[in-house]
């Protein structure tokens, strides 16, 4: 309960600590008396595009986030598709299924270290699907029937391209301009909050207050989803990983792997 109540209000709780501080200069402003601007149609128009113009920036972010959180789901399914039609292949050499067995746990023990180490090493990601497409070919040799090498060919393809989606959505940053942008309009929307006369007085520090949360809030939102993987660290729009957690337990058992 304690986590989701961190992972709910985290975020919240960091753009109040820089409200906070935004609401002393704010004050500063007013006792220097340098509330000089008056709240006209062409300043709200402005603080409304500039929200309007991070919505959309969000949205596209929002995007990519919501693809991330089917990649779990995808793994687990191709991982246990391949685990399951294993069992189905005969063939003289009763080691050859038994070890694909062991390489397929190592393969998601492998997975999961990259997730849990906040990296995404292709090197070692390539190297144990090589190490099982290895094994398949021993299948074609030993004239395993075209449908089951099909099969569990087509699986490990797909852990092969999430793979290297991960890769891609954990390294690279969404559209630099469009942070720029985004910084750029909250940043104009607070400065000339400063300078403008709150009238009546306590109710445009609400006012002022709830809008320098929303758009910092937006703004530590969208850079947290740009990388959904960040596990362990101190970060609130990660995606749920129980799903490969609780398959890796379950093959190690299979496969008789003891952590070590």
């Amino acid at each position: 309960m304690e986590g989701f109540t961190i992972k709910k209000y985290g975020l919240i709780l960091r753009s109040f600590g820089i409200t906070v501080t935004l609401l002393v200069v704010r004050l500063v402003f007013d006792y220097l008396n340098f509330d000089i601007l008056a709240v006209t149609n062409l300043i709200t128009a402005f603080i409304g595009g500039a929200i309007f113009t991070i919505a959309i920036i969000y949205a596209g972010t929002l995007t990519d986030y919501k693809e991330s959180e089917k990649i779990p789901g995808e793994i687990v399914t191709s991982i246990r598709s391949f685990y399951s039609d294993l069992a189905l292949i005969r063939v003289p050499d009763k080691t050859l299924v038994a070890g694909m067995e062991k390489k397929t746990a190592s393969l998601l023990r492998c997975i999961n270290e990259n997730f849990r180490n906040n990296k995404w090493n292709l090197e070692e990601m390539d190297s144990a699907i090589d190490t099982i497409n290895a094994d398949i070919s021993r299948c074609v040799d030993l004239n395993v029937p075209p449908n089951f090498i099909i099969k569990i060919k087509t699986e490990m393809t797909n852990i092969d391209r999430i793979s290297h989606r991960i890769k891609t959505i954990a390294e690279t940053s969404f559209i630099h301009a469009a942070y720029a942008i985004a910084e750029l309009a909250a940043a104009g929307v607070i400065i000339i909050l400063f300078f403008v006369k709150l009238d009546p007085y306590y109710e445009g520090l609400v006012i002022f207050t709830v809008l320098c949360m929303l758009l910092t809030a937006l703004l530590l939102l969208i850079r947290d989803m740009d990388n959904p993987f960040e596990v362990g660290k101190n970060t609130y729009a990660d995606i749920d990983l129980f799903l490969l957690w609780d398959l890796e337990k379950k093959l190690n058992e299979k496969t008789g792997y003891e952590e070590k």
